[in-house]
C-alpha cells in the first residue's frame, strides 16, 4: 500500500474518530481503512490505535505519530503550494495557537473575517495558556505574550502590547469604596490568578517607576472568564487583559481603578517559522493580524 495514503487514512480516523466516516469521506470501503491502518501497524511493529466495539483510542506510540504524519502531510501540502506563484489565493489548513482570554475575545472574530475572505483555507485554533512546542504540536502561527525566549528557526512579527486593568463591579465599590492609592489594596478584597509565579503582590508602575503592591487575595482562579464572572458578581477586584474587560468596561459593568498606576504592559509578538512563513496561506493571515492588531489588540477599543 501506498504509505502517505496510509498515513492520510489514519490521520483521518483519528480526527473522525471512526472508520466509517473516514470510508464515507474518502470513498473508500470499512475494509480498506482498516487494512490502511493494519498496513502501518505492521510497518511500524506496534499498534497505533486501541480499537474496542464501542470506541477507539490512540496508543501512546499512536498519539506521537499522529502529530508527526500531520507535519510530514502539511509539509507535502505546503511544498506543493509553494511551488505556486506567491501571489495565488492561499489555501489549505493552518493551525494557530494563542492565549484562551485573547483568543476568545479577539484573535477568534478576526480570524473569521479572515476565512470569509480566504475562503479556500481552513483553519485549526487551539486556545491554550500553557507553553507549547511549534514544532512537536504542528502550530503554523502562534500569538506569544510575554519576553521572547529560544526563537531557533522562529520569526517573530511585533503587535500591540499586551494590556491589563485594574477594576471591581459598581456594586463591590459602593459596598467597599474605591480604593485611590495601591496601598490600599491590602484592605480590599482582590481575585488573583492561580498560578505558581502568581503570589500576593500585583506590579504595577507609576510614571516609570516600578513598584510591587501587596494584595489580599480572597479567590485565587486558574481561568480569567471564571474571574470576570466572580467580579461582575462583586466579589472583590481584578487586575485582568484588557481584551476580556473591554465590553465591560465600556458598558459599565465594571469600574477602572488606580488609573495612575497601571499594571506593566507585555509584548506581544506573531511567531512563525522562517522557511514557512512566505506559503501563502501564512503570509497573509499573519499580515492581516498585523493589520487588526497593530495599534491595539482590543476590537471595541
Amino acid at each position: 500500500m501506498n504509505k502517505l495514503e496510509s498515513m492520510s487514512v489514519f490521520v483521518r480516523v483519528v480526527e473522525r474518530g471512526s472508520f466509517s466516516a473516514v470510508a464515507e469521506e474518502m470513498r473508500l470501503s470499512g475494509t480498506m481503512v482498516g487494512l490502511h491502518i493494519k498496513a502501518l501497524e505492521q510497518l511500524l511493529g506496534t499498534r497505533l490505535l486501541n480499537r474496542t466495539t464501542r470506541r477507539q483510542s490512540l496508543t501512546d506510540f499512536g498519539s506521537v505519530y499522529y502529530q508527526r504524519c500531520r507535519r510530514i502531510l502539511a509539509d507535502i501540502e505546503d511544498t506543493e503550494s509553494g511551488a505556486l506563484a506567491l501571489h495565488q489565493n492561499p489555501r489549505g489548513r493552518l493551525k494557530v495557537a494563542c492565549p484562551v482570554s485573547f483568543g476568545v475575545h479577539s484573535l477568534s472574530p478576526v480570524t473569521a473575517r479572515f476565512l470569509s475572505q480566504w475562503p479556500e483555507v481552513t483553519l485549526d485554533l487551539v486556545l491554550s495558556d500553557k507553553a507549547m512546542d511549534m514544532a512537536e504540536e504542528g502550530i503554523d502561527v502562534m500569538i506569544k505574550v510575554g519576553e521572547l525566549e529560544h526563537m531557533n528557526s522562529l520569526i517573530a512579527r511585533p503587535i500591540a502590547a499586551y494590556k491589563s486593568i485594574i477594576c471591581a463591579a459598581p456594586a463591590y465599590l459602593e459596598s467597599a469604596g474605591k480604593p485611590v492609592h495601591p496601598e490600599e489594596l491590602i484592605n480590599h478584597r482582590c481575585l488573583g490568578f492561580a498560578h505558581p509565579l502568581a503570589g500576593s503582590e500585583w506590579l504595577l508602575q507609576n510614571k516609570g517607576e516600578r513598584i510591587k503592591v501587596p494584595v489580599n487575595i480572597v479567590m485565587a482562579v486558574n481561568n480569567g472568564e471564571a474571574m470576570r464572572s466572580a467580579a461582575l458578581n462583586g466579589l472583590g477586584i481584578i487586575m485582568q487583559p484588557e481584551v476580556l474587560l473591554t465590553e465591560d468596561l465600556r458598558q459599565g459593568r465594571l469600574i477602572p481603578l488606580l488609573p495612575d498606576y497601571q499594571p506593566l504592559a507585555k509584548p506581544v509578538h506573531i511567531l512563525t517559522f522562517a522557511d514557512r512563513q512566505q506559503l501563502p496561506k501564512i503570509r497573509l493571515y499573519v499580515d492581516f493580524l498585523l493589520q487588526h492588531f497593530k495599534d491595539t489588540l482590543c476590537l471595541s477599543a
